[in-house]
C-alpha cells in the first residue's frame, strides 16, 4: 500500500490561491498543508480566499510569516515530501526546507538569474522589457539563487497592464507545475545551476514609489501607470493639492513636437479620450483617472482646463 503524499505549500496572493487549487488537482490524494499570511493594506485581499479554498480541499492551514519559528516545530517533525513556495516574501530557513524528502522549490516570475528579488513582474514593466518569465528552482540559502528545474518565457506587450502579464505568468506557473510535479515526486528531476552571468537584482517597491514625476519621459510614465494599475493601488499625482490616481494612459504614435512644455501641464483636452499632459520629453494621453474620494472616470471630466498642472 502506497504512503499518502504530504505536500506543504507556502503561498500568498491570488496566484498562490490558483497554484493551491491546481496542486490539489495534480495530486488529488495528497495531504496538503498550507501556510499563508495577511495581505498588506495597499494590496488586493487573498488570505480569506486561501482559507476558504483550504476548507473546501480539506487542507490544513496555518497563518504565519516565519516558518522557522519554534511554534511550528511540531509541523516539521511530521515527514513531508515536498515544500513549494509561491509568492512567498520571507526567508524559509534551511532547517525547515531540508526536511522535505523530495526537495523544496520556489516559483519566481523572471528568467533567473535576471530579476532576482522583489516584484519582478512590476519591475519588468517599469523598465519597458518585452518579456519576463517563470522559473521553478530549488530553495537555497542565497535568495533566488538555487538550481533551476524549469523556465518559461512570458511576453510583455508595449501596452500590456500588470494584470494581463500576471495572468500569463500564472498560466506558466500552472503549466510548469503540471509537468514537473510528477518528476519531483518521483525523484527524477535534475536541476541545473544558474549561470553566473546575467545576474540582476530588484528592491522592494513601496506605495510611495507609485507617484508620477512628470519630468520623466512619456514612456517611463506610461510604464509606471500600467505597472501599478488594477489590481494594484494605481500610479498617482496631485491636482490642486488633492491626490489623483491615474489608471490608464496611452503613448501618442504621431505626437506633435513640443518645444514649449511645462511637465504636468494639460496641453489638450480630447472629448471621449482624455487629456494630453506634458512630460519630460513630449506629451502623454491620460485616459482614466480617479479623484481622491471619487469614482474612476474618463480623464477629460477632471482635466478640463489648459491651466491645470499635475504634480
Amino acid at each position: 500500500m502506497k504512503t499518502r503524499r504530504r505536500l506543504v505549500l507556502a503561498c500568498a496572493t491570488r496566484r498562490g490561491l490558483r497554484v493551491l487549487e491546481h496542486l490539489a488537482e495534480c495530486a488529488p490524494r495528497a495531504e496538503l498543508v498550507v501556510f499563508s499570511f495577511p495581505e498588506e493594506p495597499h494590496e488586493p485581499p487573498f488570505l480569506d480566499a486561501i482559507r476558504d479554498a483550504c476548507r473546501h480541499l480539506n487542507a490544513t492551514m496555518h497563518v504565519a510569516r516565519d516558518l522557522g519559528a519554534q511554534e511550528w516545530e511540531l509541523v516539521w517533525r511530521v515527514e513531508f515530501d515536498v515544500l513549494l513556495a509561491v509568492s512567498w516574501r520571507y526567508l524559509i530557513p534551511p532547517h525547515v526546507y531540508r526536511r522535505a524528502r523530495h526537495g523544496a522549490y520556489v516559483f519566481h516570475d523572471s528568467l533567473l538569474p535576471a530579476y532576482r528579488g522583489f516584484s519582478p513582474t512590476v519591475w519588468s514593466i517599469l523598465n519597458g522589457e518585452d518579456h519576463t518569465g517563470v522559473t521553478l528552482f530549488a530553495m537555497s540559502e542565497a535568495v533566488d539563487a538555487g538550481e533551476v528545474v524549469d523556465q518559461r518565457r512570458v511576453s510583455i506587450g508595449a501596452n500590456d497592464t500588470v494584470a494581463e502579464v500576471m495572468d500569463r505568468v500564472t498560466v506558466a506557473y500552472l503549466d510548469v507545475l503540471s509537468e514537473k510535479l510528477p518528476e519531483i515526486l518521483g525523484g527524477t528531476v535534475r536541476p541545473t545551476a544558474q549561470p553566473e552571468i546575467g545576474v540582476s537584482q530588484t528592491c522592494r517597491l513601496l506605495p510611495e514609489d507609485c507617484e508620477i514625476d512628470w519630468h520623466q519621459p512619456s514612456e517611463s510614465i506610461h510604464n509606471l501607470v500600467r505597472g501599478y494599475t488594477h489590481p494594484y493601488p494605481g500610479a498617482f499625482t496631485w491636482l490642486d493639492g488633492h491626490r489623483l490616481t491615474v489608471w490608464a494612459t496611452r503613448l501618442e504614435e504621431k505626437a506633435q513636437r513640443w518645444v514649449g512644455r511645462v511637465p504636468g501641464r494639460v496641453a489638450e483636452v480630447r472629448i471621449g479620450e482624455g487629456a494630453l499632459v506634458c512630460t519630460g520629453n513630449g506629451v502623454l494621453l491620460v485616459m482614466r483617472v480617479q479623484p481622491e474620494g471619487g469614482e474612476e472616470v474618463s480623464a477629460e471630466k477632471v482635466l478640463r482646463s489648459l491651466s491645470q498642472t499635475l504634480g
